[in-house]
């Protein structure tokens, strides 16, 4: 019986994250392996960083065989807290620009995966939004800034604006209250469209931006 640690960002009744990890589940069977037939699997959800240092703990006294991370919060969380159990990690963006792996062909220490994308795909998000709407002038970038790897997203951004003649906003996503207050002030002008780069708070929060 293999052990295995989940740390996932989010409240355990996430849709898209119980999503994610039907997909893992689903991932894990194709190789042979069944939760409670010969692999044993420790779920935790993480709200905020409190909880992610929390559960990072707990798990890793569990000593599995492996841990999966799901977003970079969790990574960090992790990584302080054990330095030898293998984590893989998903749905990150820069691991190197982030530093939790010395290169993509040699990760090195104990942690590995892939990369998401590379920042020039953020650009393609703008192409598209003027593509669906080419009357939009406006952007707004909304990102937590206390992430790394969004400043390099938004920096992609802002290099394609110019050429597509769209003038780029970037919106705090430090807490529910800053997306909304951020994203109301926006509409008020006209021609505008938005653009939401991925975080914890953002994912807890995603409702508030439809």
């Amino acid at each position: 019986m293999r052990r295995i640690g989940v740390l996932m960002t989010g409240a355990a009744g996430d849709a898209e994250g119980q999503a994610r990890l039907t997909g893992f589940l689903q991932g894990l069977q194709e190789f042979g392996w069944t939760a409670g037939r010969n692999a044993r699997i420790d779920y935790r959800w993480a709200a905020d960083n409190a909880e992610r240092r929390k559960y990072a703990a707990e798990l890793v006294a569990l000593t599995p065989d492996v841990i999966l991370a799901s977003t970079s919060p969790s990574v960090a969380a992790l990584q302080q807290a054990s330095s030898t159990l293998p984590i893989v990690f998903a749905a990150i963006t820069d691991p190197v620009g982030q530093g939790f792996v010395a290169s993509l062909a040699r990760p090195g220490g104990n942690t590995t995966s892939f990369a998401l994308y590379e920042y020039g795909f953020s650009a393609k998000w703008l192409e598209l939004l003027k593509e669906i709407a080419p009357s939009v002038t406006r952007v707004a970038v909304v990102r937590d800034p206390s992430l790394p790897f969004t400043s390099g997203e938004l920096g992609t951004i802002q290099g394609a604006a110019q050429a597509l003649r769209v003038e780029v906003s970037p919106l705090g996503a430090r807490d529910a209250g800053e997306i909304e207050s951020g994203i109301a002030a926006f509409a008020r002008g006209s021609n505008g469209g938005l653009i939401v780069l991925g975080s914890p708070v953002v994912l807890g929060h995603s409702r508030r931006d439809h």
